[in-house]
């Protein structure tokens, strides 16, 4: 994108320039010119670079979710809607429905539906008790044996920050507890160990722009939410905050050195970062 900016660069940048220096900015026409810009195929996708996997548990098309989403989206299967796999030959993930209310029979049923595909699942969450890090690794503890040959994911909840996350035993973390707990400092932490570590790492309930920016920039793989699963018109409030530039409005456009705070340099286009 920067590149494509600097291109304008110079007497024509702001159009109706006549010296490059004095002409204030036609808003109305630059911004139909940066909407013209991100309508290139491929060039929202490559400002967004991979980003976070979406996982929906949802009757909606998946390609369909994709596209309002702006990114790629994958299957999540949980006990409680016990869907069918609307694309049996891509990744997928299973949770484990204790947000609800756990009921072992459907989570043990679910499992053996989809134990023909196990080698394309990214994880399975096992059991949990929301709220209660201290009790969610003796959850852990105890399904463990029962979740062998399946890549399992450890529910990290309130509290974990005085808890073991048992690494070793796991192949993911999946961030769930309350949202100040999980908006916090700790669960950031958590995010970036996985990293460091070589863990996948989810998010739970992500619906919202902000908290969908926020995990994505620390460097989550996935992510799920009720909200995304159900709703176009928050799908598409995700892709438009994502993708949209926002303008570095300046006096002096074509001035080297003229900054603003959170922009870049004269001739150059900022993201949005709300």
């Amino acid at each position: 994108m920067r590149a494509l900016s600097r291109q304008v660069k110079g007497v024509d940048w702001w159009p109706g320039a006549t010296d490059g220096r004095t002409a204030k900015p036609n808003l109305d026409v630059l911004q139909g010119w940066c909407k013209t810009v991100w309508s290139v195929p491929g060039l929202s996708q490559a400002q967004a670079g991979n980003g976070m996997i979406v996982m929906l548990d949802t009757p909606q098309d998946l390609d369909v979710c994709s596209k309002e989403l702006g990114c790629e989206v994958e299957q999540l299967f949980t006990p409680l809607t016990r869907r069918s796999p609307q694309q049996p030959e891509k990744r997928f993930a299973m949770d484990n429905g204790a947000f609800a209310q756990f009921e072992a029979g459907g989570f043990m049923s679910m499992l053996s539906k989809h134990k023909p595909r196990r080698d394309l699942c990214r994880f399975v969450a096992v059991p949990d008790v929301v709220g209660s890090a201290r009790r969610t690794l003796e959850c852990f503890r105890c399904w463990q044996p029962r979740l062998e040959g399946w890549p399992i994911a450890f529910v990290c909840q309130d509290g974990q920050e005085d808890i073991e996350v048992p690494w070793d035993c796991c192949e993911a973390v999946f961030i769930g507890g309350s949202t100040e707990w999980k908006m916090g400092g700790h669960a950031a932490a958590i995010v970036k160990a996985a990293k460091v570590i070589g863990k996948w790492c989810h998010i739970g309930r992500i619906n919202t722009p902000g908290r969908f920016e926020y995990f994505e920039k620390l460097g989550a793989d996935s992510c799920d939410g009720t909200g995304l699963a159900q709703y176009s018109h928050m799908r598409k409030a995700i892709y438009e905050e994502r993708i949209q530039p926002r303008l570095a409005i300046l006096d002096e456009p074509n001035t080297a050195n003229s900054t603003l705070p959170g922009a870049v340099a004269a001739g150059d286009i900022a993201t949005r970062t709300p």
